[in-house]
């Protein structure tokens, strides 16, 4: 019987194909695919803040955190998108030879700010919806908690922290790929990204919706 799953060779040759196709994308394309995928995330965001905005447990909040949040990646593997913290596997194809430097920084730089596009305009319609009003406005307040927490986040601990989250990022999508039906695919992408979340680690991705989030809020305007 067939397996519905790739081995790791299978894997980091598929990974190396996709990395061509995304080297190669029309740049409309790929601003559009970049602002999905913010979207995505920042959706997966919005909803683990809601999840836990009103727990007081770090440990219980955390891990309902970690449980909402990974729907955002899963919406993408399954539907398609560009993620900057996905794309730096692009340097496997660049170690192979398939393309050239230019091509994946031009990919990362354009994926990157598509992703924030979406991360805004995403924060933009949340906030726009009134669900900041949410338990007496507990969860606007919550949403500027987290947003200074992270503005706040030393440069250092923010780079390591940045370089554990994309491992898992990576990891998760890896591990995605590695499936050829869909309930492996969704499995591959949740787990990696319930550990980055319940360690607290930083995903520039999501940062793009959390930091905007809480800055839309009008009591961030007398701080």
């Amino acid at each position: 019987m067939e397996n519905n799953y790739y081995s790791p060779v299978q894997i980091l040759e598929n990974n190396i194909k996709a990395g061509i196709s995304k080297a190669n994308m029309g740049l409309l394309k790929m601003i559009l695919l970049g602002m999905f995928a913010g979207m995505f995330i920042a959706i997966g965001a919005e909803g683990s803040n809601l999840a836990a905005h009103n727990l007081t447990g770090v440990g219980v909040a955390r891990t309902l955190t970690g449980v909402v949040f990974p729907i955002g990646l899963m919406m993408l593997v399954v539907t398609g998108g560009e993620l900057f913290t996905g794309n730096c596997m692009l340097t496997m194809a660049l170690a192979d030879h398939k393309i050239k430097a230019l091509q994946m920084i031009k990919n990362w730089v354009v994926v990157y700010f598509s992703n924030m596009l979406g991360s805004i305009l995403t924060a933009a319609c949340v906030y726009a919806s009134g669900q900041y009003d949410y338990s007496d406005g507990a969860l606007g307040a919550f949403t500027i908690k987290v947003a200074m927490g992270k503005a706040d986040i030393d440069i250092s601990k923010a780079i390591f922290s940045g370089i554990l989250c994309n491992i898992l990022v990576c990891i998760a999508v890896l591990m995605s790929s590695a499936a050829k039906d869909l309930i492996g695919k969704l499995f591959g992408a949740f787990f990696p990204i319930l550990i980055f979340v319940i360690s607290g680690i930083e995903h520039c991705v999501a940062n793009m919706y959390y930091i905007p989030a809480g800055s839309l809020h009008p009591a961030t305007a007398n701080m």
